[in-house]
């Protein structure tokens, strides 16, 4: 993929940055200290985004989150990690049940010039993209066109993907398909899971961000359309589609291990006697082409070796 970077100093346009110079762009930031920012996010994603956002003097007029919802086996009504940290740190919060009239009218109170996006969880409507003379600003987890829509991470680890990296796009009012401000490309370790590859995006992700927010304030950050004939996409993920068959593909099972081990986890059935159980995966390996189970949970249980696992009797299905 190609896209324009608006650092010239480091790179030419029409180039991605690569991580030697992105480490290079941020220890040489010198950001607007006084733009105008509404910021939405929900998830770890969010707060971490935010939390860099402020310690480099970004700090968002408004933080936008989804409402308190029920966690934990009390089910007892809980802020968002957004939230909690954005309150935590004197910011003011808004929590819209949607984003009808009355809630874009309450945002626009704020007068940001632009909305910077990561990981909110609602469709931006076009009105409220309106809003904000200068566009909204999101973070995603791929290199567009590839992997747009919910679950880009998992999509590239389930596909064995060498690579993947973080698009700022500037947002249109069709899902993923904004003109790219910046990109920046990373590999993907063999033994990495979604539990380290995440973390690494976001990571990447709040750099370039704020190494973008200049030119963005500026109006001088120029977009490259997408060419949506190579738009790949990434499904919503449901809890069942965890559940691995022990008898496919080593490779498979391994990339869906890898792609699920933040959520929804990875499962099997197995059978004793006339028992069935659902067990999860805790922990596994990938050698000489095959998928090595090393931990697990049975339904009910507590986790244990596999081994021991097996030599209870139980037979995967």
């Amino acid at each position: 993929m190609r896209s324009i970077i608006w650092r010239a100093s480091c790179l030419s346009t029409m180039q991605l940055i690569s991580t030697p110079c992105a480490t290079k762009l941020q220890t040489t930031m010198t950001p607007n200290p006084h733009p105008n920012i509404a910021f939405f996010g929900t998830p770890y994603a969010a707060r971490d985004t935010l939390a860099f956002l402020v310690a480099h003097g970004i700090t968002p007029s408004v933080v936008v989150t989804n409402p308190d919802q029920p966690k934990g086996r009390g089910l007892v009504q809980s802020p968002s990690e957004t939230k909690a940290w954005a309150l935590a740190h004197a910011l003011p919060v808004q929590t819209p049940h949607t984003l009808d009239d009355d809630a874009i009218a309450a945002l626009r109170a704020y007068r940001a010039d632009f909305a910077i996006v990561v990981a909110y969880g609602k469709i931006f409507p076009k009105t409220l993209i309106d809003a904000f003379p200068k566009g909204v600003i999101n973070v995603h987890y791929s290199l567009l066109p590839s992997y747009r829509g919910a679950s880009p991470v998992e999509e590239a680890l389930k596909r064995g993907d060498a690579m993947t990296g973080v698009t700022i796009q500037k947002m249109a009012a069709a899902l993923d398909t904004g003109d790219v401000l910046a990109a920046q490309s990373t590999p993907i370790h063999p033994e990495e899971t979604a539990r380290e590859l995440r973390p690494r995006l976001i990571a990447l992700g709040a750099a370039l961000l704020v190494e973008s927010i200049p030119a963005i304030t500026a109006g001088t950050l120029t977009g490259t359309p997408q060419d949506a004939r190579r738009a790949t996409y990434a499904k919503k993920i449901k809890k069942e589609d965890g559940k691995i068959s022990l008898a496919d593909n080593a490779t498979h099972n391994w990339n869906l291990y890898r792609a699920y081990a933040e959520w929804p986890g990875t499962y099997f059935f197995a059978r004793r006697d006339n028992a069935r159980v659902r067990v999860k995966i805790v922990r596994a390996a990938y050698a000489s082409d095959a998928f090595i189970i090393e931990r697990v949970i049975p339904e009910g249980k507590r986790e244990q070796p596999y081994a021991a696992f097996l030599d209870a009797g139980w037979v995967a299905e």
